[in-house]
């Protein structure tokens, strides 16, 4: 059958696989296994949804990487992957979900030498590591290893994040505009992902590792709930938090919608957010630490007597459910990562108070020269609909 409209030239693939070879090189592994369906499809190209089930891709030194996983799945690896043919191989259904046998007893055999897991992974279960670990094998965890080496974004990355700010951009204001008095909340929610899933022009939409989160009024106040049936309501602010996905690459956006007149309590929190947003963009130059954000956004915060203790921005990008956040550095006091150009964040400074919440965002790139750049383009300030 052959690849299918591959998302990157196999070159992209050979250099990524240089990158991730050289850390395993500085980690002392012979081979690599990854669980992470984020880093297996940056490696090889695999896009699946067949992540509830075990599957990995095994990295070594001296062959192109081996897609492992279900049988019936190998057709897929066929499909997508940019590796020959042989370089996938499928375990049979006995495996499936019983408790008499496991996959990687399966997988046993592709592995040697010293191996690198990825412990602290959602898709790496304890027993996987047990079946493995009982299998004599060498060990050592080697969690964040590919996530780092997709700090840096190739051009090739940046234009797919920049159509996906395009559906970004269509999914806010089409649920900006919905929000009304009255109007059921999951009817607003079923239109986002028609908006978020049609995409734009030149760009379809992928589906998002995240639904959309749309606290209203004191649930605004938690930052991860989703939606129900009741209405939207007048003297309440709706937090809208999404991403628009193109090809698995993420763009998230957050603004807030209020339906009547804000209290002067969050219109002074609003300024002083929009002022930090904008100073902590300005911080966000290649050389800067990840820190210098953080400490920009706090201090016009503090202004106004608001003291923000969680982090305030992740790396984002190639993602699959349950995260679209890239798991390695953070935008935060104690963090000291090195900003270059082309790594991509959520600039996600959420306001979680007593009783109200009030979320504005960016999504930016580290450009070569001078502040962020950031991928929408919508004006930095809370929605209001009288």
């Amino acid at each position: 059958m052959g690849i299918r409209d591959a998302a990157f030239e196999v070159a992209e693939y050979r250099s990524r696989l240089a990158q991730v070879r050289a850390a395993m090189d500085t980690a002392g592994l012979t081979s690599l296994l990854i669980t992470d369906p984020s880093n297996m499809c940056w490696l090889t190209g695999y896009d699946g949804w067949s992540f509830y089930v075990h599957q990995g891709v095994v990295v070594t030194h001296d062959a192109d990487p081996l897609w492992w996983g279900r049988m019936q799945d190998v057709a897929g690896a066929l499909r997508t992957a940019w590796m020959a043919p042989d370089r996938a191989v499928g375990y049979g259904e006995h495996y499936i979900q019983t408790p008499d046998r496991h996959p990687m007893e399966d997988l046993v055999p592709h592995l040697s030498g010293r191996i690198g897991v990825e412990l602290d992974n959602y898709y790496y279960s304890a027993k996987a590591h047990a079946v493995l670990d009982h299998a004599g094998l060498d060990l050592v965890d080697a969690t964040g290893l590919v996530n780092w080496c997709r700090a840096v974004k190739s051009d090739a990355e940046i234009a797919f994040m920049r159509s996906a700010a395009r559906i970004s951009e269509a999914v806010v204001d089409g649920m900006a505009e919905r929000i009304e008095p009255g109007v059921p909340k999951n009817e607003v929610v079923a239109d986002a992902f028609r908006d978020a899933i049609r995409g734009v022009d030149g760009a379809w939409g992928d589906y998002p590792a995240i639904v959309p989160l749309v606290p209203s009024g004191a649930d605004a106040a938690a930052p991860h709930l989703t939606w129900d049936g009741r209405p939207f309501e007048r003297g309440e602010a709706t937090t809208i938090e999404i991403a628009g996905c193109y090809r698995r690459y993420h763009v998230p956006l957050c603004r807030s919608v209020f339906l009547g007149e804000p209290p002067d309590e969050m219109k002074r929190a609003e300024g002083a957010l929009i002022e930090g947003l904008e100073a902590g963009l300005d911080a966000a130059r290649a050389g800067n630490h990840t820190r210098d954000v953080a400490a920009a956004l706090n201090r016009a915060l503090n202004k106004v007597g608001i003291e923000r203790t969680a982090r305030c921005g992740y790396p984002i990008g190639l993602s699959y459910p349950p995260d679209w956040g890239e798991r390695t550095m953070s935008l935060r006091a104690e963090d000291e990562t090195i900003l270059q150009p082309n790594m991509t964040f959520h600039f996600m400074p959420g306001l979680w108070m007593d009783g109200w919440g009030l979320a504005i965002t960016e999504s930016i790139r580290i450009t070569e020269n001078g502040s962020a750049e950031c991928f929408c383009d919508r004006p930095r300030a809370m929605i209001v609909k009288p």
